[in-house]
């Protein structure tokens, strides 16, 4: 079996809200092992709408449409539906009631355009809202179903959990779990890494193996399908140690874990203090430490403009990595200094490079690294540092 989303929502094509729902939904359909082939987007359009469900019906065994239930005439999805199903719109006196009731208990009086949210495709199962104004619905065409869910992220995840999930569960007999398991990379690009795991990702068995790329760091998925978690996961640990032993100490960690986050959780095992030294990054390094509590009280920065401006804070003048994270580890009368120093650019025939030199000085060695960044300002930021805590990571290495 096969399922399909299709947001509906002008503002959604126009970049003025980010779909969150479909990756909301999109999660619970993998928690109940149904694959998910296709995520479309459609603007508020009548025609443009009906004819994206019509080829979304003839492909997939579920279709689930977040958005376009409201009360106002660019508010089309039910429409669409009715128009790519063959079937008229009726008016459920039930529902109108419990809209009626939604505004009734919260003081307000019903306007007469949400009584056009009482009708629904002819044959629909009418899914009450207790959350919100837009009661959602099904329809079954065969042995298809299309579920049509309100954009409003926190009703639509609502009817979701209670409402949707139960269904496709007793429908379809649905029995499976889809697990993913992300290992994060740091230090090794994403094409580098596929030629690393390509034996992996080519052959299309279960588990499947993906890469997915940001600024400066690459998560490689585990996706497993099985009857349960537990086996799931059975399937996961053999692929997952073996790239482990392929990509050693690249893997910075798992699923939810950042860089900051065992940065600053080895300094609190070790009960250790960081002083860090920022030049031209605007302080982004110690902005990402010290949104984790367990770093908060244990770093303290100096985020500067030019390498001459650590003169004035008894620090060398132009000095080099090394010796800005010696001397910020001395200002600070800390256990380890750190400093980053984002050149200014270079011109270079594809655009500007920034050069960037990071340190890492404890009381008994100190650690650099050079790097030559392409790409505008803010992404060279971010890129210098997350090498920055990669660094100081493997710095504070068990």
């Amino acid at each position: 079996m096969q399922a399909e989303i299709v947001s509906v929502g002008s503002e959604l094509l126009l970049g003025q809200v980010v779909d969150t729902n479909a990756a909301t939904i999109a999660r619970h359909l993998a928690e109940v092992g149904l694959d998910l082939f296709y995520k479309t987007t459609v603007g508020d359009n009548l025609g443009r709408a009906a004819a994206i469900l019509r080829a979304a019906l003839g492909r997939s065994d579920v279709v689930i449409t977040t958005g376009g239930l409201g009360p106002t005439a660019d508010d089309v999805t039910r429409e669409a539906i009715a128009e790519a199903t063959g079937r008229p719109l009726v008016f459920v006196p039930e529902l109108l009631g419990q809209i009626e009731a939604f505004f009734r208990a919260r003081g307000f009086t019903l306007s007469p355009s949400n009584r056009r949210q009482a009708f629904i495709p002819e044959g629909a199962i009418p899914v009450e809202n207790p959350v919100g104004t837009a009661p959602a619905f099904i329809v079954e065409v065969g042995g298809r179903a299309l579920i049509a869910l309100p954009g409003v992220p926190r009703e639509m995840e609502h009817l979701v959990l209670t409402r949707v999930i139960p269904y496709l569960r007793e429908r379809y007999g649905l029995q499976a779990v889809i697990v993913s398991r992300l290992l994060r990379v740091a230090g090794l690009g994403e094409s580098r890494i596929g030629e690393i795991l390509g034996d992996f990702m080519e052959r299309g068995a279960n588990p499947t193996v993906g890469t997915m790329a940001h600024l400066g760091q690459v998560d490689i998925r585990i996706a497993a399908k099985a009857k349960d978690a537990v086996e799931a996961q059975a399937l996961i640990a053999p692929v997952e140690a073996e790239i482990r032993r392929r990509l050693g100490d690249l893997i910075f960690g798992v699923d939810g874990q950042t860089l900051e986050g065992v940065v600053a959780g080895r300094l609190e095992a070790r009960d250790l203090r960081l002083a860090l030294l920022e030049i031209g990054t605007g302080g982004l390094v110690a902005e990402r430490l010290t949104g984790v509590p367990a770093a908060a009280s244990r770093v303290q920065g100096l985020v500067l403009g030019t390498a001459e401006a650590g003169e004035r804070l008894g620090l060398p003048a132009r000095g080099s990595a090394p010796e800005l994270a010696r001397a910020v580890r001395r200002w600070g009368q800390a256990d380890l200094g750190a400093a980053v120093l984002l050149g200014p650019p270079e011109e270079a025939g594809d655009g500007p490079i920034h050069p960037a030199t990071l340190a890492v000085a404890s009381a008994a060695e100190t650690a650099a690294r050079e790097f030559r960044f392409g790409g505008d300002l803010r992404q060279v930021r971010i890129r210098a540092a997350i090498m920055a805590l990669d660094l100081l990571r493997r710095a504070l290495a068990p």
